[in-house]
């Protein structure tokens, strides 16, 4: 089992910043990556960042140029910086993780962080 523990959601105005923080405890062997997706009220959940061990990265169309995610592998956390909030940024923040086990790939979720931007 493994657990993802998000903090650092909150309510910002538009412009402002947030950093979010993601840690995984449990059985975190065999991670091949980290990342963020998030959900706002009656749209699909969608990509945000992920980064694989390998430092290789996907970042979603609307966070490419304002937000940034790194991770510190040895403690298994994952970070995104969010900068230039916008309105349409409000959504529940799920910390991800994708791990490669013996019998496949294994994907797990956060409770997630609600981000709310106000203009």
């Amino acid at each position: 089992q493994v657990q993802l523990v998000e903090s650092g959601g909150g309510l910002v105005q538009a412009g402002e910043s947030l950093r979010l923080s993601c840690e995984a405890s449990g059985s975190t062997f065999g991670v091949t990556a980290m990342g963020w997706f998030r959900q706002a009220p009656g749209k699909q959940r969608e990509l945000v960042a992920i980064q694989s061990n390998n430092g290789q990265t996907t970042v979603g169309e609307s966070a490419k140029g304002r937000f940034a995610i790194s991770r510190d592998i040895a403690k298994n956390t994952v970070y995104l910086q969010m900068n230039g909030l916008k309105v349409g940024d409000s959504a529940v923040y799920y910390c991800y993780m994708q791990r490669s086990l013996s019998h496949g790939r294994q994907s797990s979720w956060g409770q997630g962080t609600q981000v709310t931007v106000d203009s």
